[in-house]
């Protein structure tokens, strides 16, 4: 493991080892790291952006992996995992290809230069599966941090790194407290989303992110794949969908619910239908044993959407920070 350029960064660190991901002897040593960083960070065990995962959760992360063996270093010192790091990537709807990095370290060895030797470890990483890929001149550095993460923050702005957006996450704390809903438009309906309006509902939420930026492409094939649709609820004037707020259960803590996509179509918008079919879907949440639910939305959103979550009871609980850095090869 080197960059192909004497001796890198990580390999000068005396008493620190950096090695592959190994599979699933390493899992409990992982979720130990991240479970050591949650006082420091003040991280937010329920947060559905970034949350505390447990052995299982670190395990299925990595299945879903490129080549985890290669795209995942773990940090050992005295034959014990104090740290690791993780790339993943994805193309933009604009043809920006991210290569995303994210390191977790045991606050106690941090200041010592290995967060900065785990950052040059992936830099390097990302430099060849760029050159393999092709995507040199549509490819970007990308990492992530809250903006309580105080130590990620220093060392990405230190590098080079840029905010260029954030996500906020609400909460709805009790789901026995939603408001009364609205009268709906003449000519409007709200209903559940059946197997035969699945393809306009994956349309719908697609439409709604053409002119916004940083947009992971997402095929209907994606959309399939991860469809939970019994929370599922869509407007229609007729038999043409208006909006659409898909919901879903937690799978890992069936008590949180989870609003995944609101969207509204450009010409039925300041109807009330996004308020409509939201309020709708964390009526069946709560049907289905949810107690609280979450969601995350940009903060440059264009639509305002962060005050109709306002108005149905969501509070801000955390700020997720993203930033990139130009790919120099």
């Amino acid at each position: 493991m080197n960059s192909g350029s004497g001796s890198a960064s990580w390999e000068r660190l005396p008493g620190y080892v950096f090695r592959p991901y190994r599979g699933h002897d390493d899992h409990d040593g992982m979720a130990a790291v991240r479970l050591g960083c949650a006082q420091r960070d003040r991280i937010d065990a329920r947060s559905i952006v970034d949350g505390l995962p447990t052995t299982a959760g670190i395990a299925e992360s990595c299945a879903k992996l490129d080549d985890p063996s290669e795209n995942q270093v773990l940090v050992e010192r005295g034959g014990g995992v104090v740290g690791y790091s993780t790339i993943r990537w994805w193309q933009e709807r604009d043809g920006t290809w991210l290569y995303l990095h994210r390191g977790h370290l045991l606050p106690e060895h941090r200041g010592q230069g290995i967060g900065s030797a785990m950052l040059d470890w992936a830099e390097c990483r990302i430099r060849r599966l760029v050159q393999q890929h092709g995507t040199t001149q549509v490819a970007v550095f990308g990492a992530n941090a809250m903006a309580s993460e105080r130590d990620a923050t220093t060392l990405l702005l230190e590098t080079g790194y840029r905010c260029v957006f954030s996500l906020v996450e609400l909460e709805l704390a009790d789901l026995r407290q939603l408001p009364d809903g609205k009268p709906l438009p003449a000519g409007f309906r709200v209903g559940a989303v059946d197997p035969s309006s699945f393809r306009v509902a994956w349309t719908t939420v697609v439409d709604s992110y053409a002119d916004a930026a940083f947009t992971e492409t997402w095929t209907f094939e994606g959309f399939l794949a991860t469809a939970a649709p019994t929370c599922w609820r869509a407007a229609w004037e007729r038999e043409h969908m208006a909006a659409v707020a898909l919901c879903s259960i937690r799978r890992h803590d069936p008590t949180v619910g989870e609003v995944e996509e609101l969207s509204v179509r450009a010409e039925s918008r300041r109807l009330g239908l996004g308020r409509a079919v939201l309020l709708d879907g964390l009526w069946c949440l709560r049907q289905h044993g949810a107690q609280t639910a979450r969601l995350y939305t940009g903060t440059a959103n264009p639509h305002r959407s962060y005050d109709l979550y306002e108005s149905v009871g969501f509070q801000r609980q955390n700020e997720y920070v993203r930033y990139r850095k130009p790919i120099a090869v």
